[in-house]
């Protein structure tokens, strides 16, 4: 067991180094996903997987590089022909040799990437994008939203500090019309991997106050063709699709068509051009009312030139039709004059006689009720002499007060009230005891 020699670490990786680059001494195209995609002093170090197609497990992984005399051919010649970066989720076919090092381990170097395989992925997803869209029956939804007439109030989804989003507002701003506009930016990461998560936040900023919108624009003027990725999501397209206002995107150029611009309201190459189409609409609601304003007037004109026409044939007849209505009017209300006149004469002839029958009948009831009321007066005298209280005084009695009320019941006083005694001749005052 002793005399057992062992290895070092570098002599067996040496050893594998030796195998390897002698088993596997070619170049090797090999189709992966990419995990992970960074640079670093000007080499690119990726991380390569395969996923299982049933459960996206990845069920392969492996590191690769590719060196910077390398990657300062390759990288431009990519993203010319894909429109796209390197980015994690991306499917590459890559030209690969084997190497180990004895001290950073196994690596694929990568030599090539033919991008003809990473754009036939791109389409086959955006494909799938589309096709989904179009079985939930979103794909043409936004587009069916109308613009408003006056589309003046504008939220924009940009970044802060992109050329295109100065370049939009200026625009608006020093339009040739004098048209006002007012803008809101909500600011949106518009390249790289957070794009789609970055503007769907935004959207959903704006969602909370839509009332305050008529569009909604999306431009992203500055940024490189190979940034397009993040408007090619399902994700986003959904959200725009699905969206209560108008969304205009500005995003790309003449060749770059992302799933956004597909679904959007209206596309447009630029945020100038996104300016121009705002400022154009206006100008054409303008023109329209300029147009409706004139076909009114000449409408107002013709109008009032046919009821002046009219007026004056009117005028004319006038002194005619005031002459023959004035005598027939003069008739009537001599007729009815002499009618009224009549009447009245017949009425005051019959109140005179309803008059003096009521006054000839009045003499005799009144006399009757004059003298029942005098007979009557004199029994109420001859009453009220009997009940006069100086004559039970006259015989005797005298009447007794309290606070000048008859005292009727010796109860109703007590010690110490006063009460006074009135006889026929004088008075007593009295206090109870």
């Amino acid at each position: 067991m002793n005399d057992r020699r062992a290895m070092t670490l570098l002599e067996l990786n040496g050893l594998v180094r030796s195998v390897i680059e002698g088993t596997l001494s070619g170049e090797y195209w090999v189709e992966a996903e990419l995990a992970e995609a960074r640079e670093s002093r000007g080499h690119c170090y990726m991380e390569l997987i395969q996923k299982d197609p049933r459960s996206a497990t990845p069920v392969a992984r492996a590191q690769a590089k590719c060196w910077r005399q390398t990657w300062a051919v390759v990288r431009p010649y990519f993203e010319r022909a894909t429109g796209q970066t390197l980015h994690a989720g991306l499917q590459v076919m890559l030209r690969v040799y084997a190497q180990f090092h004895e001290a950073y381990g196994f690596s694929w170097i990568v030599t090539d990437i033919d991008p003809t395989y990473t754009l036939g992925d791109m389409a086959r997803k955006r494909l799938e994008i589309i096709r989904r869209l179009k079985e939930e029956g979103v794909f043409d939804l936004n587009k069916e939203l109308p613009l408003p007439l006056f589309t003046q109030r504008i939220a924009v989804v940009s970044s802060a500090t992109a050329a295109g989003y100065g370049d939009f507002c200026a625009q608006l701003a020093a339009n040739e019309y004098g048209y006002r506009f007012t803008t809101r930016l909500f600011e949106a990461v518009m390249q790289g991997e957070k794009v789609e998560q970055s503007v769907i936040a935004a959207l959903n900023r704006i969602n909370a106050e839509a009332d305050s919108f008529d569009c909604v624009v999306i431009i992203r003027g500055g940024g490189a063709t190979s940034d397009m990725s993040g408007f090619d999501t399902l994700a986003l397209a959904e959200n725009v699709a699905n969206f209560p206002l108008p969304v205009i995107t500005g995003i790309g150029h003449d060749r770059d068509e992302s799933v956004l611009d597909m679904v959007s309201h209206t596309r447009v190459k630029t945020p100038t051009a996104a300016a121009a189409l705002l400022v154009g609409r206006l100008r054409t609601v303008d023109e329209q009312i300029d147009a409706l304003r004139q076909c009114l007037a000449r409408a107002v004109t013709a109008t009032l030139t046919a009821e002046g026409r009219r007026v004056w044939h009117i005028a004319e007849r006038i002194p005619t039709l005031f002459a023959v209505v004035k005598t027939r009017r003069t008739a009537r209300i001599d007729l009815l004059a002499t009618r009224i006149n009549a009447a009245a004469m017949r009425q005051v002839a019959a109140a005179r006689q309803r008059t003096e029958a009521a006054a000839q009948a009045a003499w005799p009831a009144a006399a009757r009720a004059v003298e029942a009321q005098r007979h009557r007066l004199q029994l109420l005298t001859q009453r009220a002499a009997a009940l006069d209280p100086t004559l039970l005084l006259r015989r005797g009695y005298s009447i007794t007060t309290i606070g000048g009320r008859a005292l009727r019941n010796a109860a109703d006083v007590k010690a110490g009230d006063v009460i006074e005694t009135r006889l026929e001749e004088g008075t007593i005052k009295s206090t109870v005891i």
